[in-house]
């Protein structure tokens, strides 16, 4: 299945996005695509329901804006560095263990929003990612349980200010919770609905020309060690969303740096997870 959100800012609808590209509500099973959805069985319920009442239901109108494909989560944990190229452009060393940092979820937004310049950034910067989204309560959970504990896979757009993340001290999260600076979608896709997740493709634009291409079997840490290696020291909750860095080609790591500005256009996509894309703003 491949769940969607739909609706102004603040009032989304679940729905479903169907295999012909029609846009359906899902509001029959569930209020939203939250904790207490995929933690009693959500899943389960909207894929039944879709079997016998999805092709009798209206399509969404094609000017009504995507959402986010999950509800507010608990919390948006980030790894970094976990593409070798990347650590290098970076001017890092390759981490032994995975290098953890919160995004704060009031930067979540929808896949075609806005990326809104913060106040004072000079240095605003992309990365496309792979995102996990978790759909049971995973606490010291081994390799096999966390892959059993996903839900599905969404594409993310990691924006990062790097002078507020790198020059200012103190932590990660300050350069990466900006608002607008998790755009997310456009829909969650089921496991059944990607192709195997080591080998996806993850690429991005800017002002159509390409900056990243990359593969998730150049991940440092691959996917069920991650979600497994992170429960260890926090639990992760139904909803809660895990990003898997980026590939190199981000802003920083080019020779000048170059970072966006008011009127670019940034387009990305990953392999069975669709595309989005965001124009820049002050």
């Amino acid at each position: 299945m491949k769940l969607i959100r739909y609706g102004n800012i603040g009032y989304e609808r679940p729905g479903l996005l169907l295999e012909d590209g029609k846009r359906i509500d899902a509001g029959a099973v569930t209020s939203d695509y939250d904790e207490a959805f995929f933690a009693g069985g959500g899943l389960g319920r909207l894929a039944q329901w879709a079997k016998t009442e999805a092709v009798d239901q209206p399509a969404i109108a094609d000017d009504v804006r995507w959402g986010a494909p999950v509800a507010r989560p608990s919390k948006m944990i980030c790894v970094g560095l976990n593409y070798r190229e990347h650590a290098r452009e970076s001017g890092a060393d390759i981490p032994s263990e995975p290098v953890l940092f919160f995004k704060s979820t009031t930067a979540i937004v929808g896949p075609y929003d806005a990326i809104k310049i913060p106040r004072g950034s000079e240095k605003t910067d992309w990365e496309v990612e792979l995102a996990i989204v978790i759909g049971t309560r995973l606490s010291y959970a081994s390799e096999a349980e966390a892959m059993r504990g996903i839900a599905g896979y969404a594409l993310h757009n990691d924006v990062s200010e790097r002078a507020f993340q790198l020059e200012q001290g103190g932590q990660w999260v300050k350069g990466k919770s900006c608002d607008t600076f998790a755009p997310l979608g456009p829909w969650l896709a089921t496991a059944d609905e990607v192709p195997p997740v080591g080998e996806l493709r993850l690429w991005l634009n800017l002002n159509g020309k390409q900056v990243q291409d990359g593969n998730t079997a150049d991940m440092i840490f691959n996917i069920p060690f991650l979600v497994s290696y992170i429960s260890r020291y926090m639990t992760l909750l139904p909803g809660d969303v895990i990003t898997t860095g980026t590939p190199p080609g981000v802003g920083l790591g080019m020779t000048p740096p170059r970072y966006l500005r008011p009127g670019d256009v940034v387009e990305l996509g990953i392999d069975g997870l669709g595309q989005s894309r965001q124009e820049v703003i002050a």
